[in-house]
């Protein structure tokens, strides 16, 4: 190939050649002031970014916030008095007026039987009965006596000395039989046991764990349960619905010094991979998710100690959708996922 037709293809390879960055960069737009993978991120209603500890911060700004209506406060101080936690169910008044039944019968047959012998013996000394009529009366007499105070051991054993006695346990008869109060029987873990009954414990049932009711000291169990190895408390709740059977939790109040924490709304409350959540505001429009634990519900919310102030302000309104945002990227800009 001579020198003149070397020349005209070079050319038209670099000509082709210029085309072709002609065409991608106008696909392709150089960034101003360095390469593509070095541009900072659009910024956008919602943004994130990690904190120095790993964890994420959400930026939203002021319309967004107003948008999903997303409000905070500060939450409010308490004094937690420390308890024991056990666990147990709401008695079903009918068990207990059959416990008290058998009781009852077993003691009416050793009275009965008694002046069946009393008598007898009477008649015995006049010459008016036969022997071995006595020594009957008095097999019988003495049969229902060991009976009857095995029945009221075993009464005391399932459920306490208090309610052995004859005017407290009538008085709880009365009032859950005409649906005016429950028992709850709280087993407390194995292995722990309180050395003085509590005076009182907040009850919760499962079914609703921001419902705490309050429970007075009713009875205790002698010793430890053989079933469960678990020490037992009885507690009588008034005025409250309790539906017989269901599972609790018990919260017994025991001494010791105070604890200080604040009360967590339930509104701020956040579910997520098995944990309890809230979004604590950090900053003007930056909120961080927080765990906190769920072993202490209070009247509407938890109390939560050591984590959180009275000074820290606590989404309260909104959170589920601040969740929605954090989990999608930041992509939740508009109340809806693009």
């Amino acid at each position: 190939m001579n020198t003149q037709m070397k020349f005209i293809v070079t050319g038209i390879i670099a000509f082709a050649a210029g085309g072709l960055l002609v065409f991608y960069l106008a696909g392709h737009p150089p960034s101003p002031g360095g390469d593509e993978g070095d541009q900072s991120p659009v910024a956008g209603p919602v943004q994130l970014k990690h904190g120095t500890n790993g964890e994420t911060i959400l930026t939203l700004d002021a319309e967004t916030q107003e948008r999903i209506g997303l409000t905070a406060e500060n939450p409010a101080s308490l004094q937690w008095q420390p308890e024991m936690k056990g666990y147990g169910s709401v008695i079903d008044p009918a068990t207990l007026s059959a416990a008290v039944a058998d009781l009852e019968s077993a003691r009416s047959a050793a009275e009965a039987s008694g002046k069946e012998y009393n008598r007898l013996k009477t008649l015995a000394a006049q010459n008016n009965v036969s022997v071995r009529a006595l020594e009957a009366a008095e097999a019988a007499a003495t049969h229902d006596r060991v009976a009857a105070e095995s029945a009221r051991e075993k009464f005391a054993l399932d459920w306490g000395q208090s309610l052995a006695d004859g005017d407290t346990r009538g008085k709880i008869l009365s009032a859950t039989g005409n649906s005016q109060a429950a028992l709850v029987r709280i087993d407390l873990p194995p292995g722990e046991a309180l050395s003085s009954p509590p005076a009182s414990a907040r009850i919760v049932a499962l079914t609703d764990e921001t419902k705490p009711v309050e429970g007075v000291f009713c009875s205790a169990t002698a010793g430890v349960n053989p079933q469960t190895q678990s020490q037992t408390f009885i507690f009588l709740v008034k005025d409250q619905p309790l539906t017989p059977g269901s599972a609790v939790t018990g919260f017994l109040k025991i001494s010791g010094e105070p604890v200080a924490g604040v009360v967590v709304p339930a509104s701020a409350v956040l579910r997520y991979e098995g944990k309890g959540w809230i979004y604590v505001q950090t900053g003007t429009n930056e909120f961080t998710r927080t765990e906190i634990l769920l072993d202490r519900p209070v009247a509407d919310g938890w109390f939560v100690s050591g984590s959180l102030a009275a000074t820290n302000r606590v989404v309260v309104g909104g959170a589920p959708t601040v969740l929605s945002a954090e989990l999608s990227g930041g992509s939740f800009n508009t109340g809806e996922r693009d």
